[in-house]
């Protein structure tokens, strides 16, 4: 499994999985409730000073950020058209930065947990689902698997577009179809044989 976490030795690494996950979640949430308005966009700086400030290397911390960002790019330029299209200006500005920001934030999940943290405290918050004959520890990861699959698709996505660009070929969303299936049906198949040696099925 393809992990995003960043070593290093802040207060936001030290902090416990199960409390960050709440913090994170909150300030997360906090942010996709501000209005639309032009006083919102100034939002976009709370990922900027918790990156910054998360006890990662000053460098590195705007790295994963810059990282981040890139991977957002087309849910940004997605967003931004749809609100411009339908809503105007201010509450594409507005709408925009709540949905990025509160995705930057949530993205500071991987990058300052381990997995085998994240899904320790997963499957301790989901502990209650048992009464309804729910596994905490499947369901802990499945969501794991969920957020940590989800940037290992970027990855091969930007590989695919990488592996066109040296062939001298512009990068294509059509042309690209096909590697990417092929390359995250491999991933599929290596996640699937590494989960079933552990007797996971």
């Amino acid at each position: 499994m393809l992990s995003l976490y960043v070593p290093a030795t802040g207060w936001l690494h030290r902090m416990p999985a199960g409390p960050k996950l709440a913090m994170l979640a909150v300030v997360a949430v906090a942010v996709a409730a501000l209005p639309s308005t032009w006083v919102t966009a100034v939002v976009l700086l709370v990922p900027v000073v918790l990156y910054a400030g998360s006890g990662m290397r000053f460098g590195r911390g705007l790295s994963a950020l810059a990282e981040a960002t890139w991977g957002l790019r087309w849910v940004i330029v997605v967003t931004a058209a749809g609100q411009l299209l339908f809503l105007g200006l201010e509450p594409a500005v507005a709408n925009t930065s709540r949905v990025v920001a509160a995705l930057l934030v949530a993205g500071l999940v991987p990058v300052s947990t381990t997995v085998s943290a994240l899904l320790d405290a997963l499957e301790r918050g989901l502990s209650p689902v048992t009464r309804f004959g729910v596994d905490p520890g499947r369901a802990a990861l499945l969501l794991t698997l969920t957020i940590t699959t989800i940037p290992v698709l970027a990855r091969l996505a930007a590989d695919v577009r990488d592996a066109q660009r040296a062939r001298g070929l512009r990068p294509s969303l059509l042309r690209g179809a096909l590697p990417l299936l092929v390359s995250a049906l491999h991933y599929a198949d290596d996640l699937g044989e590494g989960l079933a040696a552990r007797g996971i099925r």
